[in-house]
């Protein structure tokens, strides 16, 4: 975990447009966000490469941060194209050459009540060194995950297309449970009692090599890594279906995967306590990952306009 007393306070943060220091980076106890999790935010990482530090997917990562923002009625006073462009400049200006970037977007101090419509909105972006999120092991070895007891959110409750602090109360409640029981992940199912997501974290399952994921209907972010996978599967020509997932589908799975920036592609060794297929990371993912590396550090050709070089 990231101990944020540890960052040096004159660390540059993007501000509304301008440049701050870490130290002065605050809000407002009183701000909307604080009282009714009216935030929005994105995760995104830039890598060192052979070619120089490359930030992966930006662009589309910023688009469904003003996708967020549209679906909870939040006007982002800064252009799209500004905002783009104050991402690679912060990791610019903190020397980085590979580090995690945290654009937010959030309600602040004006009005109080639970319509915060008139209230600022401040944009921040900030950049710090985070290592793997599952653990340094988690990518060859796997991680050990539970059912989680809480569900994700119903439709038509809270939209869970859009990247909201909200959810991840939701997430919270996931991940603590799972640390708590043993485990380093729990993955949620929907209102239905179908797979949905982990905590923070996308979900692949392979079964007699055909790899199946929930599709977004089933209160499921639209990841960014979860696409760039879907990608790479078509690549190596392997059968991928958007469908229902049951639960006990994860039990008999040959392989199951994580994806997400944080977590990058992490197999799972084990659900509630009963391996997946030979308790490692299973050749499917093997691959996936393998070719997810080769493009983001550079070592593929970026057919698909992945990178943005700083």
């Amino acid at each position: 975990m990231t101990a944020f007393k540890d960052i040096p306070g004159d660390t540059q943060v993007w501000k509304n447009g301008t440049f701050i220091d870490w130290k002065d980076a605050n809000v407002h106890v009183m701000s909307h966000a604080v009282h009714y999790a009216s935030s929005i935010f994105e995760g995104v990482r830039c890598y060192k490469t052979a070619k120089g530090s490359s930030i992966f997917r930006l662009e589309d990562h910023i688009r469904r941060l003003y996708d967020s923002a549209k679906i909870y009625r939040m006007s982002i006073p800064i252009a799209v194209e500004e905002f783009i462009a104050a991402v690679p400049e912060t990791v610019r200006r903190n020397g980085f050459d590979a580090c995690y970037i945290r654009p937010v977007v959030f309600r602040g101090a004006g009005t109080f009540g639970v319509n915060g419509m008139d209230n600022p909105v401040e944009s921040y972006i900030c950049a710090w060194r985070w290592g793997q999120y599952l653990g340094d092991e988690a990518l060859e070895k796997g991680v050990n995950v539970m059912i989680s007891t809480w569900n994700r959110m119903a439709a038509n409750t809270l939209p869970a297309m859009a990247k909201c602090a909200a959810n991840y109360a939701n997430s919270q409640l996931i991940k603590m449970e799972a640390l708590l029981n043993g485990y380093a992940e729990g993955i949620a199912l929907d209102t239905d009692g179908f797979i949905s997501e982990g905590s923070g974290e996308n979900i692949f399952v392979i079964r007699d090599n055909t790899v199946y994921t929930p599709p977004t209907a089933n209160s499921v972010l639209p990841g960014i890594t979860r696409d760039s996978v879907m990608e790479i599967l078509k690549e190596l020509r392997m059968p991928l279906v958007e469908q229902r997932i049951p639960r006990e589908m994860l039990y008999i799975a040959d392989e199951i995967f994580f994806t997400g920036t944080a977590a990058e592609v992490t197999p799972v060794a084990s659900v509630d306590k009963i391996p997946v297929g030979s308790g490692s990371r299973g050749p499917v993912t093997k691959a996936v990952q393998d070719r997810y590396f080769a493009y983001i550090n550079g070592d593929l050709e970026d057919q698909h306009g992945w990178h943005t070089f700083l």
